[in-house]
Formats: C-alpha cells, sequence, structure tokens
C-alpha cells in the first residue's frame, strides 16, 4: 500500500475512534461546536484531496479502471449519487493543472488562488464551485489577466481578508460559499458588463410555465422564471403571508371584550372578563400548513384578486372568473362533488360553496339535454362595501391570521342560500385558505349588531367561547 493510502486509513481510524467513543451525544454547547468546526476542518480537506486527486488523474484513468466517466468512478468509489459526483468533476476542471507538451510540467491552473485556498483547507467542493462558476460563465468575455485578479480576489475573502489588506478591523471572518458566489457574480459584472444581454437573451428563451395533467388530484406546475418575475412573485407571496404585512399592531391578534368596545357585553352575547386569558396574543394557535402549502395559498389569493381586477383583459366580454359546476341539490345539502370549467376535475363541493359565497350563481334548468331555463343569482359584495368591511375587520378574521382584508374574499356568515343578505353586517374578510376550510376546522363566525364574533375549536379554546377579534386602529371619519 502506497503512503498515502496508509495515511489516509489512519485519519479513518481516527475518525472512527470519535464515532465509536459514544460521546457525541452527551457533549455541552461549546464542546458540540468545537466537534462540528473541527469536522469542517477535515471535511473540506477531505473534499480538497477528492477534488486533486481527480484533477491530477490522466484522462483514460476512468477508463482504465472499467468505468464510462470519471462520474461513473467517483460514484463507485465515492458512494455518492451523480450530482455529488458532477459537483467534484466541475471542481476539478477549475483547479485542474495540464501538462505542459514539450517539458511536462504542470501549468498553473485556472484559479490557482482559489486552488491554494482549497489544499489549505479554506474552502471545500461547494466553495470552489461558488468562486468559480459566475466567471467561468463569462467565457472568454473574461480575459486571462482578469481573470487571475479575481481569482485573487475570491480566495482573499474566502480566507478572511485581512485587516492590512483593506479587511474589516482584525480581518474579517472566512466567507461561506454563498458569500463567495455573491461576490463572484459582481466581479462578472464588473469586468463582462456586455455579458448581460447575451445572459439575459438566454434567459428570455428558456422561460415557460406549464400546467401539468390532474395528477392525485393536484396539476403539477413547472417553469422557469425570469428574475423580475420570479421577485415579483415572491413580493406578493411574502406580502400575504408576513405577520407584519397591513396588520394589526404588536404583538398581533387578541380581543378586546364586549365591554370593552360597547359598554354592554351581555346584549351581544360575547364573554365579558377582564382578566380573559384570550385578549392578548394566542400564541398557541397551531398552523398546520407548510411554508409551501402557504405559498401556494398565497398563489391563489394573488389570482383570485387579479381575475377581478378592473386592468385584467376580458374573456368573452367578462372577466376571467372560475367556474365552478355542482348540481343545485348538492350546492344546498353540502354533500357530493362538484367540477372546475378548465379542469374538469372533481373537487368536494365545499369549492362550489366558497365560489358561490363570493361570486354569482347562475342556474340552468336542463331537459333532455336541451337549455330550458337561466337565473341568475348576484351575491357579490360592492366595492363601497368591502372597502367598508376591509376598514372594520382590518385581516382574516380568523385569530392568528394576519393576511390583510384588502387581499381576502368577503365570507357571508349567514349564507345566501339560508337568507343571508348581501351587506356590510353580513360580511366578514376570511383568506383563501380559512375560507376553503371553515367548514371542517371548527372555527365558527357569527354577527351580533353588526360586530363580528369568532369562536375557536375546542384545541384552541377548551371553553369554545364567542370573542371578538381587535379591529384594527382606524382614524375616525
Amino acid at each position: 500500500m502506497n503512503p498515502l493510502a496508509e495515511a489516509m486509513d489512519r485519519v479513518v481510524a481516527d475518525l472512527d475512534a470519535v464515532l465509536s467513543a459514544a460521546q457525541l451525544a452527551g457533549l455541552d454547547d461549546a464542546a458540540r461546536l468545537d466537534v462540528l468546526r473541527g469536522a469542517g476542518e477535515a471535511l473540506r480537506r477531505v473534499e480538497a484531496i477528492v477534488v486533486e486527486t481527480t484533477a491530477s488523474a490522466e484522462p483514460r484513468f476512468a477508463e482504465a479502471t472499467g468505468c464510462r466517466s470519471m462520474n461513473e468512478l467517483l460514484q463507485r468509489v465515492l458512494r455518492v449519487d451523480a450530482p455529488g459526483a458532477s459537483r467534484v468533476v466541475k471542481a476539478a476542471e477549475a483547479v485542474r493543472r495540464e501538462m505542459a507538451l514539450t517539458t511536462g510540467e504542470r501549468l498553473p491552473a485556472r484559479f490557482p488562488a482559489i486552488r491554494e485556498a482549497m489544499l489549505d483547507g479554506v474552502i471545500g467542493v461547494a466553495g470552489v464551485l461558488a468562486a468559480s462558476g459566475p466567471v467561468l460563465q463569462a467565457g472568454d468575455r473574461i480575459g486571462s489577466e482578469e481573470r487571475v485578479a479575481a481569482d485573487a480576489a475570491l480566495a482573499d475573502l474566502a480566507r478572511g481578508l485581512p485587516e492590512a489588506d483593506g479587511g474589516t478591523e482584525g480581518g474579517g471572518p472566512p466567507a461561506t460559499p454563498d458569500d463567495l458566489r455573491q461576490y463572484a457574480m459582481l466581479l462578472a459584472q464588473l469586468l463582462d458588463p456586455d455579458g448581460a444581454e447575451p445572459t439575459d437573451a438566454k434567459a428570455r428563451n428558456r422561460r415557460f410555465l406549464t400546467i401539468g395533467r390532474l395528477r392525485n388530484g393536484v396539476h403539477p406546475l413547472r417553469g422557469n422564471l425570469l428574475p423580475d418575475v420570479a421577485a415579483q412573485l415572491q413580493l406578493i407571496i411574502d406580502a400575504q403571508n408576513n405577520p407584519k404585512t397591513d396588520g394589526p399592531p404588536e404583538p398581533g391578534v387578541s380581543f378586546r371584550s364586549e365591554s370593552e368596545r360597547s359598554g354592554d357585553g351581555a346584549e351581544s352575547g360575547a364573554d365579558v372578563a377582564d382578566a380573559d386569558p384570550w385578549n392578548s396574543d394566542p400564541r398557541n394557535v397551531i398552523e398546520q400548513r407548510t411554508a409551501a402549502q402557504k405559498r401556494h395559498d398565497a398563489m391563489a389569493a394573488a389570482l383570485a384578486i387579479a381575475a377581478r381586477h378592473e386592468d385584467m383583459p376580458r374573456l368573452a366580454g367578462a372577466s376571467p372568473t372560475l367556474v365552478v359546476h355542482a348540481d343545485a341539490d348538492d350546492l344546498v345539502s353540502g354533500s357530493g362533488w362538484a367540477t372546475v370549467a378548465g379542469s374538469q376535475s372533481p373537487v368536494p363541493i365545499g369549492v362550489a360553496t366558497q365560489a358561490a359565497c363570493t361570486g354569482a350563481i347562475q342556474r340552468v334548468l336542463f331537459d333532455d339535454g336541451r337549455i330550458v331555463g337561466t337565473t341568475v343569482t348576484d351575491r357579490v359584495f360592492t366595492v363601497h362595501q368591502r372597502r367598508a368591511i376591509i376598514a372594520r375587520d382590518g385581516e382574516c378574521l380568523i385569530p392568528g391570521c394576519h393576511v390583510p382584508a384588502s387581499w381576502c374574499e368577503i365570507h357571508h356568515v349567514v349564507e345566501h342560500a339560508r337568507g343571508g343578505p348581501t351587506d356590510t353586517d353580513n360580511g366578514v374578510p376570511l383568506c383563501w385558505w380559512h375560507h376553503r376550510s371553515l367548514n371542517r376546522s371548527g372555527w365558527e363566525i357569527r354577527m351580533a349588531g353588526g360586530t363580528p364574533q369568532v369562536r375557536g375549536p375546542a384545541w384552541w379554546d377548551p371553553e369554545r367561547r364567542w370573542r371578538v377579534p381587535r379591529q384594527r386602529e382606524t382614524a375616525a371619519a
């Protein structure tokens, strides 16, 4: 066995001793941090060995071992997946020292300073790729001298720029791969100011959005968004999911007793208790949605708002309104299925109920396939009614949900089918999700003298009292 392999065996034996000591679980915070720091030092050096060994191999090396490519060889030897092996190969290409044909000597690497930082254990595979990637992407538009200068600057940043070389007092901390990537992108933009146009042209050609076929009750969504489009979508999602956006004063949703609001809580039926523990931020509200599900619901709300906006192009003379088909008896009974136009996928009847609550119902009477009559019941809150409800409630009525009321759907507290009017004394704002799930979530809403009251499920309030959500502070008219 060669000396280098023997040295690696000793390292493995030392690591086995650490793992077999059964002491890792009992570490205090300081010791745990020391172990993680030491593991990082070892990890970066092991990755450097892998990259340098790969970079210095002859082109025939993989074939000589019976593998089709270096990627396959690394998968088998390192026991990594294909993407992991590909990252090693890319890092090796960035720091490879080619052989001079005439002298047989090794030439400098394309990124010599980054290579030295890697061999010193400063950066690993992620750092090499982050620092070299944006510069390599510019190709020949960045000259060799400029590339070497960028290489030196990036290596300094990776090590933590010393104070004597322009760093902060005492020197800066070593850069993370994300730091290196951002700095490398900035350098590439400075060295290749004309590269934005061809890059943008390629990006424009790669943009797409595809709604896939229905599968297991959902449609897969795939696409590539241009940076400004993605940023706009992210802002819209953040605007709805950010608890501090257009919401109540800190610390969040809380409640007033009816006596605080009107001086007489008995008339409205709301509980009056000066020491009501719920007159504070209800921190035990359980949010069962994942972050990804919240993003879905935010986009659903944004699409609904866009569809009813006056600037939205018309379809057949009308705004692009979601149409849900349901049997009239099923809609009244609250059971059965509905169908979404354009998808033809069966959905719970609650989807039709939600659509009917915020829109219009068109009843079509059929006789042997022939339309023999139509009626339309409009239950849309007017612009002025929406503004009044938004001013009164401020945000989604469900405690703990801070979606601004302007983003919400207006819910008929007493359903229109049961005689509920479409006016401000019967409408409350609910975000898309809480409106969709209201009938099965355990939350209940009622109006008492034009004031909304909420009763939560037993897991939130074991006593299930009716409570008045605190309204947003509004200026007196």
